[in-house]
């Protein structure tokens, strides 16, 4: 009686323990079902909304023309410019400051002697007219591009590629790639379109609050429709990075890949958990042992740089106004605010030398040109409120930040941008990353500094994706 007991008790044990594998195959189960579920249901793209950043009421229509443009500058203009430069005021640096402290005085002087004295503002606007200009109208905003055709070649490919600045360069960053990536007489060559972001030099400067890379991006993809284009390749950095990634994010259809030189992604609980094992095990999370020399000593070279390097960010995403009311009504001061970026962003190591390093990788007159880009359209207001629209809530919380990249994408690291990302965490975002390049020198302005370096993975990037 006792043993039945016994085998009567065990196989009621045996059954609650099939019972209990039972549950817990249904909840694994359950929870494997659900993430797929969740995969097929996470957000593809984001809407394109719409927007009016004209002055003044919306029309019931808008003219779809697009117009030829011409830069032009006049004797008044240069005149002004010039008595403004004599009437400069400077403040001696402190000694062995370099450009520790910004713009050092005693090189800028060097810089305006030359502006003033040397420098062809005729000469350059015929530059910046070597290739076609257009405007058109889009959302009540005269936004200008330049417009690039190659030669057509037989057996050759010709594919449409848009390329988008930032701050505080401008279309003319382009002006030594364009050549390369149009001119190629491989199996492949380029359609170039340069726009300018409304604000910017030639584009029309929104009259409403609000304009951010949303609007941006919604503009850039009707500029390209408008000109005839249903797919097409992207390119950017800075600002242009998030400009090409939300059109990415908006007509993933009509975006064939999208080539960056700068990106960032979501940090989470992954990010912070490489950071302490990468430095020890970095192959446990997906670093390379370039990772580990560009990243670490992480707070040393990312956090500290970052915080040193960023106070125009806060004050452009406050106060922009107040700001620029200066650099605007000053051509020396605008010059000193916008050459010391050139001189840090390209090498933060530029900051230990007299002259900021300017001419190691630009000449003057191409210097000059983009400060005399932003000094005649008097557009470094509406450049730097780029930021106060951006910036006015959390970039994680917005919708494109919430939503991932599944566009072909192709990822330049340079070495001294100003953070790097590894492509164990650009793959956070970026879900469909077919080339991620360690490029062996160049800074910020990639296009600008390294023009060939960047055509050449644009074009091995665009080759894997057309498969060539």
């Amino acid at each position: 009686m006792q043993r039945l007991q016994v085998l009567k008790d065990s196989f009621l044990a045996l059954d609650v323990v099939q019972q209990r594998l039972v549950i817990g195959s249904a909840l694994a189960a359950g929870g494997i079902l659900a993430y797929f579920v969740h995969k097929k249901r996470e957000r593809k793209s984001i809407p394109l909304g719409e927007g009016w950043w004209g002055a003044g009421v919306k029309p019931l229509s808008e003219d779809p023309k697009i117009y030829s443009f011409k830069v032009e500058t006049s004797d008044e203009e240069i005149q002004d410019l010039y008595e403004r430069i004599d009437k400069a005021r400077y403040t001696d640096p402190l000694e062995d400051s370099a450009f520790h402290y910004g713009c050092s005085s005693t090189h800028l002087k060097k810089v305006v002697s030359y502006w003033r004295h040397e420098f062809d503002w005729k000469k350059q606007v015929e530059v910046l007219n070597k290739y076609p200009h257009y405007k058109t109208k889009i959302e009540g905003l005269d936004v200008h591009f330049v417009h690039v055709r190659p030669q057509h070649h037989a057996h050759q490919r010709v594919l449409p590629l848009m390329l988008v600045h930032g701050w505080p360069g401008s279309f003319f960053e382009f002006y030594k790639i364009i050549p390369l990536l149009t001119e190629n007489h491989d199996d492949v060559a380029f359609e170039v379109i340069c726009p300018s972001i409304p604000g910017y030099s030639f584009s029309e400067a929104p009259h409403k609050k609000g304009f951010d890379s949303l609007a941006a991006s919604r503009i850039f993809l009707t500029l390209m429709e408008r000109l005839g284009f249903s797919e097409f390749y992207l390119q950017g950095g800075d600002w242009g990075s998030l400009i090409t990634t939300n059109m990415a994010q908006m007509k993933p259809e009509c975006v064939k890949g999208l080539h960056l030189n700068m990106f960032v992604t979501r940090s989470g609980y992954k990010e912070l958990l490489s950071l302490v094992i990468g430095p020890y095990l970095p192959f446990l999370v997906g670093f390379t042992r370039e990772d580990v020399r560009r990243l670490f000593p992480f707070f040393e070279k990312n956090v500290w740089e970052i915080l040193r390097e960023t106070g125009y960010m806060h004050i452009q995403a406050t106060k922009p106004d107040t700001t620029g009311c200066g650099v605007n009504d000053s051509p020396v001061g605008l010059a000193a605010y916008l050459l010391e970026k050139f001189s840090t962003w390209t090498d933060l190591n530029n900051r230990g030398l007299e002259d900021g390093g300017l001419e190691r990788k630009y000449t003057l007159d191409e210097l000059l040109t983009n400060i005399m880009i932003y000094w005649t359209t008097g557009s470094i207001v509406p450049s730097m409120r780029f930021y106060k629209e951006n910036l006015n809530t959390n970039p994680d919380k917005r919708i494109d930040g919430l939503t991932n990249v599944f566009v072909p994408a192709g990822l330049a690291a340079f070495p001294n941008e100003l953070m790097h990302c590894p492509e164990s965490w650009a793959k956070n975002k970026y879900k469909n990353v077919y080339s991620y390049t360690f490029m062996p020198r160049g800074g910020h302005f990639a296009a600008f500094e390294e023009p060939q370096l960047l055509a050449d993975d644009i074009f091995r990037f665009v080759k894997k994706v057309e498969k060539l």
